[in-house]
């Protein structure tokens, strides 16, 4: 299992090329059930999360082509499927194997999907997927872990979220592009993650109308085509970067990247000092020239504060001057990291979903553990900025969601390297 080992006190200089998103990536990556052509996706990012979904298609008899490995484009063509099931083995560290539900009980009318697992941050149910299957005509049953969904041909239904649910309006969304009838998705998620897995469908041969908004139209039609796609930079990569410069007192240029999905970020980091130019649609330069200062923030549903970004914020927050108070809406469990930085001596209290947190404070390296992906992510901020050496383990969490991490943070002057951990 391996490790990082970080020296901190390094200003970050020069230029981060942002990887695709991964959580665009894995639903668009699903969606390439809906067809038997050849669905081929570009600025693919290379973490695990993706190996695990390729793997996935790949047991269900799909072709899943790439010249490089990990990949970072990949071509799927799924003429037949021979195993429409998801099993607990391939799925058990990812949470979007739900996301193959949709497209598989739209298209071949029958789906075995093992519940999801994921990060500890959390219960991440999918109550509203079941229900809104059901809705549109599926016979659906939980039973030793798995969701098994039936129907000779979905219909379109009125389909309302109780609550925003990210994966259930893309889940629900694959599926009703192949629907009889209408469907629509009323209080849908917003995110650009959702609207990207759209676009990708409307290339395919989809009706959908809405795209951006909390209401989707969806005329059901007989049969979807192959495409070509590049997928959306990863905004939360790009957030977790422009953390990092402000953080260490750096002067960063991202590219590959793109402002307008993070605005609401940007907008509180510019509140707290940090000076961010955005040069072009696709790249801004990043510096903290001047003392950081403390801001609230609370968490919201896009185009709020997201919560991935929370953890990053906290660490920012521990170098700022005065207090910041961070609330948690989404996730019940979700300021794990918040202890690890206290041990790297973090003036943080925790009551329910709020952290508060009293800076700066000179935090000093210390072994830490790593509870979910955006909690690795904030410790390695820490550790920037920490004297001495820092240790953090289960980097596991990390490699599922961020490309290279460690090298593009040394080409940008951080000491950082990867250690496997004693046995």
């Amino acid at each position: 299992m391996d490790r990082f080992k970080i020296e901190g006190g390094r200003r970050l200089e020069g230029t981060v090329r942002i990887s695709g998103s991964k959580n665009a990536s894995l639903p668009a990556m699903a969606a390439a059930l809906l067809t038997n052509e050849p669905v081929h996706l570009t600025n693919i990012p290379a973490v695990r999360d993706i190996i695990t979904m390729a793997k996935l298609l790949a047991h269900m008899r799909a072709k899943v082509q790439s010249e490089v490995y990990p990949p970072t484009e990949v071509t799927i063509s799924a003429e037949e499927i021979s195993h429409a099931e998801a099993p607990y083995e391939l799925v058990k560290t990812m949470r979007a194997s739900v996301l193959t539900l949709g497209p598989l009980v739209a298209r071949f009318g029958y789906a075995r999907v093992s519940l999801p697992g994921g990060c500890a941050i959390g219960a991440r149910p999918i109550d509203l997927h079941i229900q809104a299957l059901e809705k549109m005509g599926a016979t659906i049953t939980v039973d030793h872990g798995y969701v098994e969904a039936r129907a000779k041909r979905l219909h379109g239904a009125k389909i309302h979220f109780e609550k925003i649910t990210v994966t259930g309006t893309e889940n629900i969304l694959t599926a009703a592009v192949l629907a009889e009838g209408e469907t629509v998705l009323m209080n849908a998620a917003r995110e650009p993650e959702v609207t990207d897995l759209a676009e990708l469908l409307i290339k395919m041969g989809a009706k959908i109308e809405g795209l951006g908004t909390s209401e989707l139209r969806v005329q059901g039609v007989e049969k979807l085509h192959g495409t070509s796609h590049a997928v959306i930079p990863d905004r939360i990569e790009t957030g977790t970067f422009v953390v990092a410069a402000a953080i260490t007192g750096g002067d960063v240029t991202l590219t590959n990247c793109a402002p307008r999905h993070l605005t609401v970020v940007l907008d509180h980091l510019r509140r707290c000092g940090v000076e961010i130019d955005e040069l072009s649609e696709s790249s801004m330069r990043v510096r903290a020239r001047k003392g950081l200062r403390g801001a609230d923030i609370t968490t919201e549903e896009y185009p709020g504060f997201p919560t991935d970004m929370q953890a990053q914020y906290v660490a920012l927050a521990t170098q700022a001057e005065g207090t910041s108070v961070i609330t948690e809406t989404i996730f019940e469990n979700r300021f794990l990291h918040a202890s690890e930085m206290i041990r790297m001596g973090a003036n943080i209290s925790v009551d329910g979903r709020q952290a508060i947190v009293r800076g700066p404070s000179k935090l000093s390296g210390a072994a830490v553990i790593a509870s979910d992906l955006r909690a690795s992510a904030s410790l390695v901020l820490a550790a920037l900025v920490a004297s001495n050496t820092t240790y953090i383990d289960r980097i596991y969490h990390l490699d599922r969601g961020y490309e290279y991490l460690e090298a593009k943070l040394r080409d940008l002057g951080a000491n950082i390297e990867r250690l496997s951990s004693p046995s």
